[in-house]
C-alpha cells in the first residue's frame, strides 16, 4: 500500500513537471519576440540602407539629366543670340521696303513676278535694277560677295521652274539665308531657304 502511495505521488509530480514544461513552451514564442524582433530591425535597416542607396543613384541621375537639361537650354540660348546678334533684321533699306510688301503682289502679275518684285523694290529704295523680268539677271548685277549678308540680293535655282531671287534679311543659327521674295506661294513673303539652293550673292548697284 505504502508503495502505491508513493507510485503515484511519483506519477503526480511527473504530471506537475509536464505540464511546466508545457508552459513554458507556450511562453516561449512570446521571450523569443525580441529574437524576432531584432532580425526585423536588420531587415528594415537593410531596407533603408537599399532605399538609400535607391535614393543616391535617382538622385544623381536627377542631376545630370538637370546638368543636360540645362546645356541645351544654354546652347539654345546662345544660338538665339548669335541669331539676334548676326541676323541684322532692318539694318537695310532694301529689306525695309521689300517687307512693306509682305502678304501681297504689288507687281500686278500672275506668275514669274519675284524678279519684277526685286527690280521694283530697288528702284523705290533709290537703286539701280536690272531691268529684266529674269531671275538669273540678277546674277551678273552688282557686286558679288561669297556668302549672305543683310542687303544681299539671293540668286537661287527652281529647278525646271526656273529660279528665283529676294533680298536676304537675316540668317539663321544654321547659316541658311532668310530671304524677303515675291512670288513665293503667289505673294511676298519673309522665309528660310537652303544654303545650298543659293548660287549667288550680289550687293546691289548704287
Amino acid at each position: 500500500m505504502v508503495q502505491f502511495n508513493a507510485y503515484r505521488r511519483a506519477l503526480r509530480y511527473f504530471f506537475l513537471a509536464l505540464f511546466s514544461v508545457v508552459v513554458v513552451s507556450v511562453a516561449t514564442p512570446a521571450s523569443a519576440r525580441p529574437q524576432q524582433n531584432g532580425h526585423h530591425a536588420r531587415s528594415h535597416h537593410k531596407h533603408e540602407g537599399h532605399s538609400a542607396r535607391h535614393h543616391g543613384r535617382h538622385h544623381i541621375r536627377h542631376r545630370v539629366r538637370v546638368s543636360r537639361r540645362q546645356a541645351t537650354l544654354r546652347s539654345a540660348d546662345s544660338a538665339a543670340e548669335a541669331f539676334s546678334n548676326n541676323s541684322g533684321f532692318g539694318s537695310s533699306n532694301l529689306v525695309a521696303e521689300a517687307r512693306r510688301y509682305i502678304g501681297g503682289n504689288p507687281t500686278g502679275r500672275g506668275r514669274l513676278w519675284c524678279a519684277r518684285f526685286m527690280n521694283m523694290v530697288l528702284q523705290r529704295s533709290g537703286h539701280q535694277g536690272t531691268g529684266s523680268d529674269m531671275a538669273r539677271s540678277f546674277s551678273s548685277y552688282g557686286q558679288r560677295i561669297s556668302g549672305p549678308q543683310v542687303g544681299a540680293i539671293a540668286v537661287m535655282s527652281r529647278g525646271r521652274r526656273g529660279g528665283h531671287v529676294g533680298v536676304v534679311s537675316g540668317i539663321d543659327p544654321s547659316g541658311n539665308p532668310i530671304i524677303v521674295s515675291g512670288n513665293h506661294g503667289n505673294r511676298v513673303a519673309e522665309a528660310t531657304y537652303s544654303r545650298g539652293r543659293i548660287y549667288a550673292y550680289v550687293m546691289p548697284a548704287s
